[in-house]
């Protein structure tokens, strides 16, 4: 354990730089392979009677960096660096379940994660249940004796519900299950998911981790146990690793993390109340409203509600389209944890893998608009709010 605040810990990482030109910034390792010495080093490294690196695919020292620094941000032993945040999700559930096996998962999850559970996972045998992970009872009845794996999402993407943690890893605890939470709209400087028992905690780094819209990555925390499992089978054998290019520019991103997400959750607290006390907004969903169900766990769970919010406008869909299209500063594209702030609608990007029944079991409105508060000033964000509700209505 570092004695060193998690803010600092996300500029300076677990281990010193020790360049031998005495570089500031660690050096990119831009290289497929590693030469060897001679012949029986290189049998060594590959029996793993020796360590050192091999093939990039199978570690690099800028992807080492990343993996040990944010393993060290989650309080997890270990990490492993993914080519994308569907490679994470997909490692992290692959490399532990097999034909016959039962995983439960919350009912609303992003589009992609969904999709690869209730469309992929069956055809190689694998049963899914999506259950509402707020209410104790459904997700008790749902485990089965096959049941190997919990999957959350704390909030959830895009309906901002809070998952209790504790339950989760207890629930998981009691019946011997892998208990997975997707920790990307919080990152570990707002909440800590290992602090409540559970195994594999995973991001989309292409969001806050890196933070400035130029890279797609994923990664996955746990034991090391865990963590060697899931590279020495799926990602070297199915190899959704991650370039050291990008692992790079995460690791610049990251000494930014901080100062980033303290100035997201500002101007979202901000936003939020602005759209719960507009006219033309029905319904705000965000923790930090003493209104929505998950203010209980800021303080405790959760140090700030986040930068995302969620919402929908009075009127018809075409009314939302129409808000949409006004924007003139925020930028309507999908992802979120950039700079800049983007605004999209679910039901017909994100989350468009949902047919509109799921949609409805999984609480995405036609109406529900989100909005990733990014890093401009708060007054103009406003203000281009403003400008797209004269637009509607």
């Amino acid at each position: 354990m570092s004695k060193h605040h998690i803010n600092t810990q996300c500029i300076h990482g677990p281990q010193k730089a020790n360049d031998p030109h005495g570089a500031l910034t660690s050096p990119l390792y831009q290289t497929s392979t590693f030469h060897f010495e001679n012949a029986a080093q290189g049998a060594a490294r590959f029996a793993g009677d020796e360590p050192g690196y091999i093939y990039t695919r199978l570690g690099n020292p800028t992807t080492t960096e990343l993996e040990q620094k944010v393993a060290q941000l989650e309080g997890c032993e270990a990490a492993a660096a993914t080519a994308t945040g569907m490679g994470a999700v997909s490692a992290s559930v692959l490399s532990f379940l097999s034909q016959g096996d039962h995983l439960v998962a919350s009912s609303a999850l992003y589009g992609c994660t969904f999709a690869f559970f209730s469309h992929m996972l069956p055809r190689w045998g694998i049963e899914v249940t999506f259950v509402d992970m707020t209410n104790e009872d459904e997700l008790r009845a749902a485990i089965k004796p096959n049941s190997k794996m919990i999957f959350v999402e704390t909030p959830i993407n895009p309906t901002m519900a809070v998952i209790d943690l504790a339950l989760i890893g207890a629930v998981a605890k009691e019946h011997s299950l892998i208990s997975v939470v997707d920790n990307t709209f919080l990152t570990p400087l707002l909440q800590s998911p290992k602090k409540y028992g559970i195994d594999i905690i995973m991001h989309s780094a292409t969001k806050y981790l890196n933070g400035h819209g130029d890279v797609v990555a994923g990664i996955v925390c746990g034991s090391l146990e865990h963590i060697t499992h899931i590279k020495m089978t799926v990602l070297k054998d199915i190899g959704a690793t991650i370039s050291p290019h990008d692992a790079w520019l995460i690791n610049r991103g990251l000494k930014t993390l901080a100062i980033r997400i303290e100035r997201h959750c500002q101007s979202a607290q901000t936003i939020a109340e602005y759209l719960d006390a507009h006219p033309q907004v029905s319904t705000v969903y965000y923790p930090g409203l003493k209104s929505h169900p998950g203010y209980k766990f800021i303080g405790n769970q959760m140090k700030a509600a986040g930068g995302v919010i969620a919402f929908e406008i009075k009127g018809t869909l075409q009314d939302g389209a129409q808000f949409i299209d006004s924007m003139k500063l925020c930028t309507l594209a999908v992802s979120l944890g950039d700079a800049e702030t983007l605004i999209q609608h679910p039901a017909s990007m994100t989350h468009s893998p949902y047919t509109p029944e799921e949609r409805a079991a999984a609480g995405i409105s036609d109406g529900l608009i989100r909005l990733s508060v990014g890093l401009e000033d708060v007054n103009d964000i406003i203000s281009d709010l403003d400008q797209a509700f004269t637009k509607i209505g």
